[in-house]
């Protein structure tokens, strides 16, 4: 039995968390959060003072990634991430665990240790994986690759509603510049650089709704994986 594969890469801030949601809802298929890997990796690195030091305990980094506590528990209304016992499912999202993210993503050797952990989601019936190497990395035999991109002006404004829904403080300015940070490293980076598979599908959600995206995608993966 074929186990089917769908990937939803693009930068951050897309929305392809959410769809990627209700994508895997919709064909009863599991669910992989690529981007939540690194951000307790970068999160657990931090706690142990290691975030700055990478280079020169690397070993240690590279065991840590290899062995990371985490657990993902889904619930009807969302799914909690625990790291150690400890759920850490806000804190994963703030924008500075998305920094610790970015600067564990650019290390070879840490993106290797979280290559084999990510395989280990391909389960019948199927697997909706997302992040930000997908198609390009970890899933090039995906059935179904789809690209969801948007402005980062976009991108800033649904962040700082995101934010200030979890009752954060959010500045437009400070969350534009971040994301275009991000961009610039996640797109120049030597290792899987954030670009769209050469047979993806690309979506631009700058202007449409979470509702006509979602429709675009079911319809591009129904003639994919029939």
């Amino acid at each position: 039995m074929t186990v089917h594969i769908i990937t939803i890469d693009g930068p951050s801030g897309s929305g392809k968390g959410t769809l990627a949601a209700k994508i895997a809802a919709y064909y009863g298929f599991n669910l992989l959060d690529s981007g939540a890997l690194y951000r307790l990796l970068g999160l657990s690195l931090f706690q142990r003072g290691l975030l700055d030091q990478i280079d020169s305990n690397l070993g240690q980094c590279i065991e840590y990634a290899t062995n990371l506590d985490i657990e993902f528990k889904t619930t009807e209304a969302a799914t909690l991430v625990l790291l150690e016992g400890v759920d850490v499912t806000n804190t994963i999202r703030t924008e500075q665990v998305g920094e610790y993210a970015s600067k564990v993503a650019t290390v070879p050797e840490l993106r290797k240790a979280l290559f084999a952990r990510q395989r280990a989601f391909i389960q019948a019936p199927g697997l909706v994986a997302d992040g930000r190497d997908m198609a390009t990395s970890i899933f090039p035999e995906a059935q179904a690759k789809i690209y969801l991109t948007a402005s980062a002006e976009s991108r800033a404004e649904r962040r700082v509603k995101q934010l200030q829904g979890m009752g954060l403080d959010a500045k437009i300015n400070d969350i534009l510049s971040n994301i275009q940070a991000r961009d610039k490293r996640d797109m120049e980076r030597a290792v899987a650089p954030l670009k769209p598979a050469e047979d993806a599908y690309i979506i631009d959600s700058s202007t449409i709704g979470i509702n006509e995206v979602f429709q675009l995608m079911v319809n591009y993966i129904d003639s994919r994986i029939q």
